[in-house]
């Protein structure tokens, strides 16, 4: 039988990357004790309040069809949102979507399509690769280095710019590596973008949680305005990663081209859940305060002890749910040591290698559970760390 050339494209850019995750929550439905470091899931529930509001809009009778926009009280509210970053903002800028995930792909399809480019830092989220390869275009990955804070440099960007480059493709905070573009990092980087006539797509759902200092967003720079596009949601904010709740704010032309692919593919949200979104961005809720205070003292936690494991290495990340430890001094691979810590101390994190080439040598710690839980964590990673060091001392 004939398929698309897309399932080719994605075939082994799908759930294969989280064998890890599947194979540890399978150990957990078995009875095994797992300690599982692997997704971005907050540890906290969506406040009660917002639940109660999806609640009241259902019951209200908030469930026919909504339009391929969004919900006029959502898309109002995103507006009051982004005014300050960028001035002139009004309704046909912003476009709603079931997450940012959903949101990426619709951009993506917007903006490449087949032998285009997509500048990406290396290591990258999970999904990149795939929401580029769905449009025919490929990744040209950046790296981002450990001695740098795996902050993207753009003298790296401009080395990996070639003919066929149509995107930049950012994330601020960064998943896996937790780190954050400062205004004159993006300003270095939108001059490269002018200077190549190049989209910027930033990937800013890790907002909230940055753990010192202010989030900066390219729609803050007036020049980088016409060629940015930003998606975002209430996943990680308000921990409400189910709800599906996200959004794009571009520039006019571009969100009125986007408006047609969104509507083929959704014809509109949820108005119940739109209902929700609004209410979460009008209020003021301590859900992403308690994040970023839990999240920034648990990364400080595993960097310290991190510190004083014999063949481990680690950068303090600014921010998000996340930390890459470098194993290479084990003399293991991210994907052998990720297993073995699996299968012999029962602890699940992602191998560096489902972020990209870059992450080869790394492993991503979900900083999502109790500070005593991950502190275990870290002592069953360093038993790991130890006894490589014995097996290498007695190879040697």
């Amino acid at each position: 039988m004939r398929y698309a050339a897309i399932t080719d494209r994605l075939y082994d850019l799908g759930g294969d990357k989280w064998a890890i995750h599947n194979t540890a929550r399978d150990k957990i439905a078995a009875g095994e004790n797992i300690i599982e470091l692997t997704i971005g899931e907050p540890d906290i529930t969506t406040d009660p309040a917002l639940v109660e509001t999806c609640v009241a809009a259902l019951r209200a009778g908030r469930t026919r069809y909504s339009n391929g926009r969004g919900e006029t009280g959502l898309v109002a509210a995103l507006v009051d949102t982004y005014r300050p970053r960028m001035p002139d903002i009004c309704d046909q800028n912003v476009l709603c979507f079931p997450g940012t995930q959903t949101a990426l792909y619709a951009v993506c399809a917007a903006l490449t399509q087949t032998g285009d480019g997509v500048l990406i830092g290396d290591p990258y989220y999970a999904t990149y690769e795939g929401v580029v390869s769905a449009t025919g275009a490929h990744v040209e990955p950046v790296p981002l280095r450990m001695e740098h804070g795996f902050v993207l440099q753009a003298e790296d960007l401009a080395a990996a710019i070639t003919p066929q480059s149509r995107v930049v493709l950012l994330n601020t905070p960064h998943n896996p590596t937790g780190a954050v573009l400062d205004r004159d990092t993006l300003v270095a980087i939108g001059d490269l973008c002018i200077e190549h006539d190049l989209w910027i797509v930033c990937d800013e759902v890790y907002e909230a949680l940055i753990f010192e200092g202010d989030f900066v967003s390219p729609l803050e720079i007036p020049a980088l305005r016409a060629r940015t596009v930003v998606v975002s949601s209430i996943s990680k904010s308000h921990a409400a990663t189910g709800f599906r709740s996200g959004w794009s704010i571009g520039p006019k032309e571009f969100s009125r081209r986007l408006l047609p692919i969104s509507e083929t593919m959704l014809f509109g949200n949820q108005p119940f859940i739109a209902d929700m979104t609004e209410a979460a961005l009008r209020g003021d809720f301590p859900t992403a305060a308690h994040l970023r205070e839990a999240l920034g003292r648990r990364a400080g936690l595993v960097h310290e002890m991190a510190q004083q494991i014999t063949g481990l290495s680690s950068r303090m990340p600014a921010g998000g749910m996340f930390a890459m430890l470098d194993v290479s001094g084990t003399g293991m691979d991210g994907d052998a040591f990720a297993w073995h810590l699996l299968q012999t101390q029962g602890v699940a994190v992602m191998p560096g290698s489902a972020f990209g080439a870059g992450g080869r040598d790394l492993i991503r710690v979900a900083l999502t559970v109790p500070d005593e839980e991950l502190r275990t964590a870290m002592t069953r990673i360093a038993h790991v760390c130890r006894d490589a060091q014995e097996r290498c001392a007695g190879v040697a």
